[in-house]
């Protein structure tokens, strides 16, 4: 549910080199060939499902980084499974400070120190999702196994095989933003002990694959005005349909853009998609929104750069489609609804992410998983920080907190003029102290 983070961050290039000359990545992108002191490398070597480790060269306040290779089962309910292996980076700075857990909800798209590593200077491991850029078995995707209760198992190994192996008496924190906060409250939800605490940012908890409290979201969302003059937009790119679609089937032709539909349904979905990008990120002030005095081209180009030309296009759609099939199975997602658009739309049922899935492959929808993880969060959870952008259009599906939640301390913040970017040093500064406070009581208590 990054959504379009994607497309922010995947200019990020992660090339890695062994020090043996295999792969390396750093702020250089040259391997780090000083001597390792600390025995954190023959730890690492020595965990039994660990069949790689690559030294890498530190950044940040990390004084030792690693890319580590587990080899994982890809179904981990069967011991004959066949396996794969799932990349983690480690960023170590002290056998004391506290391990950050960041728990991806798609490729690790950056070995920078997060949020939290930077606030308490403390160690990270990064864990890439499975089955998304590197972490996928070599034979393809067997889909099935694509799981949110196999992905908590993955973290789990990895988390407790480090915890025994480096830091068996550190405090513990997993966090995530975005599908990676739903990652993070789905592996709590499954093996609350792994850690102390968890902060979740802009974590959507949908109960529908199709959730309809995005509609409602679109109606109150901002003011009258601001939602009238994104509409206004809609139409106006409705309008000039015809036109704006020949320049669309050029652009494609010039830049090998490809749809599993037609040019004229793709510009279709980028015009219903741009009130939900739009509120997102909040990437454009309103003045911004071009009016009818605007050429098509640039009424064009505007919705292609708010709505993400990779979301719907062929190539962008086979890189996510892990990311679709979750979506589309167990974690939730959302649809367009057509008014008030109808007149000018080439279909008339309501238009959803279907097209996304692979071919051949039946993908009912599992409500359990996330009704469960909200029955967790209502009703045992404990230390768990919810932290969301008020314009989001993923708020609207945030967690809600009951009052037996609230009762065990767990919190949610909300930052009102947020977007999909919120994170802590976007409150203000009495906000940040006060959410720092209540991680160090969390992490001050006896770890588990």
């Amino acid at each position: 549910m990054k959504r379009k983070l994607f497309y922010l961050v995947i200019v990020f290039a992660i090339g890695l080199t062994h020090v043996s000359c295999q792969r390396s990545f750093g702020m250089t992108g040259e391997p780090d060939r000083r001597p390792q002191y600390s025995g954190i490398l023959e730890k690492l070597e020595a965990i039994q499902n660990v069949v790689e480790v690559n030294v890498l060269r530190s950044s940040d306040h990390f004084e030792e980084y690693y890319e580590i290779w587990f080899e994982q089962k890809v179904d981990p309910s069967k011991p004959d499974s066949p396996t794969f292996k799932q990349r983690v980076l480690l960023g170590h700075t002290s056998e004391d400070a506290p391990v950050i857990v960041e728990l991806q909800g798609y490729q690790i798209y950056s070995p920078r120190a997060g949020e939290l590593a930077n606030l308490y200077s403390g160690n990270q491991i990064t864990i890439e999702h499975r089955f998304f850029d590197q972490s996928k078995p070599e034979t393809g995707i067997p889909w099935k196994d694509l799981t949110v209760r196999n992905a908590a198992e993955d973290q789990h190994i990895i988390i407790q095989a480090l915890k025994k192996a480096i830091y068996p008496d550190n405090k513990f924190i997993t966090t995530g933003i975005s599908k990676g906060g739903q990652t993070t409250m789905l592996h709590r939800s499954y093996y609350p002990d792994d850690v102390d605490a968890s902060v979740c940012y802009v974590a959507p908890l949908n109960f529908a694959r199709e959730d309809p409290r995005i509609y409602h979201f679109f109606d109150t969302v901002g003011t009258e005005e601001q939602r009238g003059m994104i509409e206004e937009y809609q139409t106006l790119c409705f309008e000039r349909k015809t036109e704006m679609v020949d320049l669309l089937k050029e652009m494609a032709i010039g830049k090998n853009y490809e749809w599993k539909f037609s040019p004229e349904k793709a510009f279709e979905y980028y015009v219903l998609e741009y009130s939900f990008a739009f509120w997102q990120w909040g990437a454009y002030e309103f003045d911004q929104i071009p009016d009818d005095l605007a050429t098509s081209d640039s009424l064009l180009n505007h919705v292609l750069n708010v709505s993400g030309v990779s979301f719907f296009e062929s190539k962008g759609v086979e890189k996510l489609q892990p990311f679709f099939w979750a979506a589309m199975t167990e974690m939730g997602m959302y649809g367009y609804e057509n008014e008030p658009f109808e007149i000018y739309l080439s279909q008339k049922e309501v238009y959803t992410f279907e097209f996304t899935l692979p071919e051949g492959q039946e993908a009912p929808f599992n409500p359990e998983p996330m009704k469960n993880v909200n029955k967790f969060i209502q009703n045992e959870a404990e230390n768990m920080m919810f932290i969301y952008g008020g314009l989001d259009t993923w708020s609207a599906t945030a967690v809600q907190l009951s009052d037996e939640a609230k009762s065990r301390g767990l919190v949610k913040y909300v930052s009102a003029e947020g977007h999909h970017g919120t994170r802590m040093r976007n409150f203000n500064v009495k906000t940040q102290k006060e959410m720092k406070k209540i991680l160090d009581g969390w992490i001050s208590t006896p770890s588990k």
